[in-house]
């Protein structure tokens, strides 16, 4: 979900392009889709859509304002400039928790991805494991995975086109004749929880696309910023098109009611034919990529936390450094990380469906607050209004949607109490220090 440009270097908009498609996608695809099909069945595909215009609406707000008005601290520093130091405040706090919740999702999925290899280890020993291994690279430093980053990105999109090429060798039959018959009509059914399905899928795609705030932030590193816009819907449509092509080869190779939300869909797909090497190097490198998205949050929520001291938005202690590492931060980040395990092991079975939701949703509050910035700040004519009135609506949907799932509700909660958390928080500080 973090991404950074080359230092020194501006890019050209088709470089940022390329960055954000291997930035974006993460665990929210490889693993988080499995939800959004088992709940939309074929239908799926409207969702993904759905949220990839959303999405794009989101991302043509945040980059206008970055190229015309570019601020140290973006969408924190918009929403202060729009509504007061209040919504600055609340905006920060908002979009850390939802890093943190994103983080611990991830740690999840690598547990998960573990359980294709060794099914009986219980999840909070992995996640356990990768949270000690990424907080010791945060620890010693980040420089290693900074630079790796753009191969970690090539590598997942390499993952996924490894998928459609072996995916669509075996719809034709290439690869195993006997089962392209039975598998290229089993999953047609469009609906397989009516149009609720649909409704509560919304969310899991919006979910696919998030980090694209990050690449809003990038704008101003481009060789020239009013390029933003361009870069993104090159790169909004080369996602989509990715999203849909994989989940439709998927849908006709799987029954819906084979999706296991602990399971990618990627690999229920591929374990099903006589390739019995394929599936292992799909898995390693979900974990490999997976890892590197893991700990680059781990390493924005640190840092997050830092600026949020530095500007007064959160206790002082935060912002002191020891050598390069901000102990405190790092210290109040692994007692975090610490709590995510333990909710593991009392949660085993529904954590990433809890986790993952909580955390859509801390994503979307903030998106909301983009919107609402660049509607006060910049939004002038009527196609403007009425994108932000568009994505304003597929949000609100895909927020209202986890109401209608059992598994989802409790995600909706804990958002919601963070999000009264946040609210006494910046109560508290507008009666100490008003706007």
């Amino acid at each position: 979900m973090t991404c950074k440009p080359p230092k020194d270097n501006k890019l050209s908009w088709w470089q940022m392009s390329f960055i954000g498609v291997g930035c974006i996608i993460g665990t929210g695809y490889f693993l988080g889709s499995s939800i959004a099909i088992q709940k939309a069945g074929f239908s799926v595909l409207i969702a993904y859509l759905a949220a990839a215009t959303g999405t794009w609406f989101v991302y043509e707000a945040l980059a206008n304002l970055t190229a015309h008005h570019p601020e140290k601290g973006s969408f924190r520093t918009y929403a202060k400039q729009a509504f007061g130091n209040w919504a600055g405040f609340s905006n920060g706090w908002i979009y850390w928790f939802s890093e943190m919740l994103i983080m611990g999702s991830q740690l999840t999925a690598l547990a998960i991805f573990v359980q294709f290899w060794f099914p009986k280890l219980p999840i909070w020993i992995s996640a356990a494991f990768f949270a000690v291994l990424g907080l010791f690279i945060i620890l010693i430093g980040v420089k290693l995975v900074e630079r790796m980053e753009n191969l970690f990105g090539m590598m997942k999109v390499a993952a996924i086109l490894m998928f459609i090429l072996i995916a669509g060798a075996a719809l034709f039959g290439w690869i195993d004749p006997t089962k392209a018959s039975s598998s290229t009509s089993s999953s047609l059914t469009f609906f397989p929880n009516g149009g609720i399905g649909l409704w509560v899928a919304l969310l899991y795609a919006f979910y696919a696309f998030g980090g694209v705030e990050v690449m809003g932030l990038m704008a101003q590193e481009l060789k020239d910023p009013k390029d933003a816009p361009k870069s993104g819907k090159i790169m909004l449509i080369i996602l989509t098109v990715l999203y849909l092509l994989s989940f439709f080869l998927v849908l006709k190779l799987v029954k819906v009611s084979k999706i296991d939300p602990n399971e990618s869909p990627f690999l229920t797909a591929l374990t099903q034919y006589d390739i019995p090497w394929i599936p292992h190097v799909f898995n390693s490198i979900l974990i490999i990529a997976g890892f590197s998205t893991m700990v680059a949050s781990l390493y924005a929520v640190t840092t997050m936390l830092v600026t949020l001291a530095d500007e007064g938005d959160a206790p002082h202690v935060f912002a002191q450094k020891s050598r390069k590492v901000p102990l405190p931060a790092f210290i109040m980040i692994s007692i975090v990380v610490v709590l995510s395990i333990g909710i593991a092991l009392l949660l085993p079975e529904k954590i990433f469906e809890y986790t993952t939701t909580a955390a859509g949703l801390m994503l979307l509050y903030n998106w909301i607050f983009i919107l609402l910035s660049y509607r006060k700040l910049m939004a002038s004519s009527s196609l403007d209004h009425m994108k932000i009135i568009t994505a304003f609506i597929l949000i609100l949907f895909a927020i209202s949607g986890t109401l209608f799932d059992k598994v989802s509700r409790p995600g909706f909660f804990v958002s919601i109490g963070l999000m009264v958390l946040i609210a006494c928080a910046t109560y508290i500080k507008l009666k100490r220090k008003p706007a």
